[in-house]
Formats: C-alpha cells, sequence, structure tokens
C-alpha cells in the first residue's frame, strides 16, 4: 500500500542564535504504525540533523518524549500520525509548556524533578522496621498494594505539568506528579515516614492550591489520575489538620 503524506510542524529554538521561536513544516510519509516520534527521526534523517529532541525507550516507559502535539501534552512514542488524518493543517509538535526550553523540544525538566526528590518519593522504615534484617521482606497484601499501584504508575514525563493551569501561575505549586508520589508512599502500609511528608501535603504549594481542574489526569499517558490523588490528599491533610488540633504534640 503507498504511503500517506502528513504535514508536520515543528517548532525550533536555538537560544545561542534565535531571538524567539519560529516553526518548519516538512511533509512526512507515514503508515498506521508510524508515531510522531518516528515522524521526528524521519525530519531529523532526511530534513534536519540539527533538530533536537529527547527519547530512550520508545515504548512509553522511559518518559523521556514528552511534548505537545497540536496543543495537548502527549508521549511522541506512543501518539501516531494516523489519529490526525482528519486534521487539515497535519500536526503542530511543540515543546512542553510550563517548562523552560533549552532547545527545540528539550525542555529543562529541572523544577519537576527537585518537586519529587523533595517529598522524598521512597520507602521510609518505622522505627519498629529501622533494623529490620535485609533478609526480612516486608508483607503486604494484594489490597494493601492496590491501595496505591494506580498512582505509582508515574513516569516522570511532565505531560501533567505541562497541563496544569496552576502551576503555570504558580512554580511554587508541588504539582501532580510529586504530589501523587507523595500520596502514593504515605497509604504505603510498609512506610513510617508520613510525619515527614506531611509538611509538604499541607504547605500553601501543597494539595489545597489545587483548584481542581483535572486535565493533567486527561492527559497522563499511564492513566495515574494525579487529580484523584490530590483530591485524597486534601482529604489527609484535613484529618491531620483535625488530629493535631485535638491531639497537638
Amino acid at each position: 500500500m503507498a504511503e500517506k503524506t502528513m504535514k508536520v510542524t515543528v517548532v525550533r529554538y536555538r537560544p545561542e542564535q534565535d531571538d524567539k521561536p519560529w516553526e518548519q513544516t516538512f511533509e512526512v510519509p507515514y503508515i498506521k504504525e508510524t508515531s510522531v516520534l518516528e515522524a521526528l527521526f524521519y525530519i531529523k534523517d532526511h530534513f534536519e540533523p540539527s533538530l533536537s529532541f529527547r527519547w530512550s525507550c520508545r515504548m512509553a516507559v522511559c518518559g523521556s518524549c514528552g511534548m505537545m502535539v497540536n496543543g495537548v501534552p502527549h508521549l511522541a512514542c506512543k501518539t501516531f500520525l494516523r489519529d490526525y488524518e482528519n486534521s487539515k493543517n497535519g500536526i503542530t509538535i511543540a515543546p512542553l509548556d510550563n517548562f523552560p526550553v533549552e532547545r527545540d523540544l528539550v525542555v529543562d525538566i529541572s523544577d519537576l524533578i527537585e518537586k519529587i526528590e523533595r517529598i522524598k518519593p521512597y520507602i521510609i522504615p518505622s522505627a519498629k522496621d529501622k533494623n529490620m534484617p535485609l533478609t526480612k521482606a516486608y508483607r503486604q497484601t494484594p489490597q494493601q498494594m492496590e491501595a496505591y499501584r494506580q498512582f505509582a504508575q508515574c513516569i516522570n514525563c511532565g505531560c501533567c505539568y505541562a497541563a496544569c493551569p496552576q502551576y503555570k501561575i504558580n512554580k511554587d505549586f508541588i504539582g501532580p506528579a510529586a504530589l501523587t508520589l507523595l500520596y502514593r508512599y504515605n497509604i504505603d502500609n510498609r512506610d513510617g515516614g508520613q510525619a515527614q511528608r506531611m509538611p509538604f501535603l499541607n504547605a500553601e504549594e501543597g494539595v489545597w492550591s489545587c483548584t481542581f481542574v483535572g486535565y493533567c489526569s486527561e492527559v497522563c499517558p499511564k492513566h495515574v489520575d494525579p487529580s484523584s490523588a490530590i483530591q485524597l490528599g486534601k482529604k489527609m491533610s484535613a484529618t491531620d489538620y483535625v488530629i493535631r488540633m485535638f491531639k497537638p504534640e
């Protein structure tokens, strides 16, 4: 079957020589299985070797290839040209919104990583488990794992931050991915670090800054549903406030 072609417009920006971002358009051949990432490979191989973008696994696992496709955050490896066949102007690929652009489609996600690191996204042993031998394993029922499993699927792609209107106007907001992971570890029965994370949850830039638009969950490529985690985090925060009010330390 003959290949079809699609107009693919890429937003370019090279800070060492460009005053502002600009667009470059290409005609790219594609078949049913052609992803947006493969279209970028084709452009780089055949038209514009200087084009810069991030990628790694090509299996929607690493989270490297997050970018805007027709104004919506997507993983380029999980988005296909066939889904835009009815678009008269083809597709426009741009760097993720709300992050500084380093070059072309490459953005600086240092702020996202710093916020994730801040909330301690790992199991913190409780006092009784602190000296647990390495040969001993934690016990966890399927029900206990199911409580946090969905929220543990985050791949740190940044799509939820690109979609978040609150993060757009307030960079102090901890944001969807970090708050989701905070909640995920706080409800893990193996974890004893809830007290260390609650100040981040309760802070002005924590869950209460979220205005519950829900777009973060809509664009999440792994169906993590950060909006739900944040609302559950608000419940956890309110409970913590009441407990501390009637039972101060």
